[in-house]
C-alpha cells in the first residue's frame, strides 16, 4: 500500500483544521461512545451500534503540538445510557455535527481514545482517560 509522510508543520495544519471544526459551534463539543463496528466515517449513519453515553469536551477542545491533537480534560458521563463494550466514539461539534470517528481502547491499548475500562454498565460512570489524534 502506498504511503505518504507529512512534515510536522503540515500535520499540525491538518489537526488544527480538525480542532477548529470541533470548536466551530462556539461552545464545547461532545464525544458519543458506541458499541459495535465503527462506520466508514463520521458522515455514515449509526445503525446497529448502541450509544453507551455522551461526554462533554472542554472548550476549546485541546491543543495541537508535534503532529498530535491532545484533548483537554473530558467531562465524564455519570450515568451510562446502556450496557456494552465501548469500541469506538464519534466526536461532534457543539451543533451536533459529526467531525471524526475514533477507536476506543483501555489505557495502554491501540485506540486514539483511551478509557479506564471499555466495559460500560447502564447508569454507571464513563471516563475517558485521554484522547489523542495523531496525523
Amino acid at each position: 500500500m502506498p504511503t505518504i509522510t507529512l512534515s510536522t508543520d503540515t500535520k499540525d495544519s491538518v489537526l488544527n483544521a480538525l480542532k477548529a471544526k470541533i470548536d466551530s459551534g462556539g461552545a464545547a463539543g461532545s464525544i458519543k461512545i458506541y458499541t459495535g463496528t465503527k462506520p466508514a466515517g463520521p458522515g455514515t449513519a449509526i445503525t446497529a451500534q448502541v450509544l453507551l453515553g455522551t461526554l462533554a469536551l472542554s472548550y476549546p477542545c485541546g491543543d495541537v503540538v508535534d503532529g498530535a491533537l491532545t484533548f483537554d480534560p473530558i467531562t465524564q458521563d455519570s450515568q451510562a445510557d446502556a450496557t456494552g463494550t465501548a469500541t469506538w466514539a464519534r466526536i461532534l461539534a457543539s451543533d451536533g455535527s459529526a467531525k471524526a470517528d475514533v477507536d476506543a481502547s483501555v489505557v495502554g491499548g491501540q485506540g486514539f481514545m483511551q478509557m479506564n475500562t471499555t466495559s460500560v454498565i447502564i447508569n454507571g460512570p464513563i471516563l475517558i482517560n485521554s484522547c489523542v489524534i495523531t496525523a
